[in-house]
């Protein structure tokens, strides 16, 4: 299991529409809108990075409002 947090920049008001349109995908565990250089962010997970990254581009970068994402995969380094 793969899991990250998508960093979302959305357009100026935005943010609460794409992070209640984000919560429903397949994959997603939360969404929240937050404060800083980024408008929302997302913890997701799937079977493997391929489906990750299919994920965000088919999917989350489909959403209506958002600009730009940054994926971060989680890892564990201990």
């Amino acid at each position: 299991m793969v899991q990250a947090y998508i960093l979302i920049q959305t357009e100026v008001g935005k943010a609460a529409a794409v992070a209640e349109a984000i919560v429903d995908l397949k994959g997603v565990t939360s969404a929240e809108d937050v404060t800083g250089p980024y408008d929302v962010i997302v913890r997701a997970e799937a079977q493997s990075v391929d489906e990750l990254g299919q994920m965000v581009v088919a999917q989350v970068q489909a959403v209506s409002g958002i600009t730009r994402t940054l994926t971060c995969p989680v890892v564990h380094l201990s």
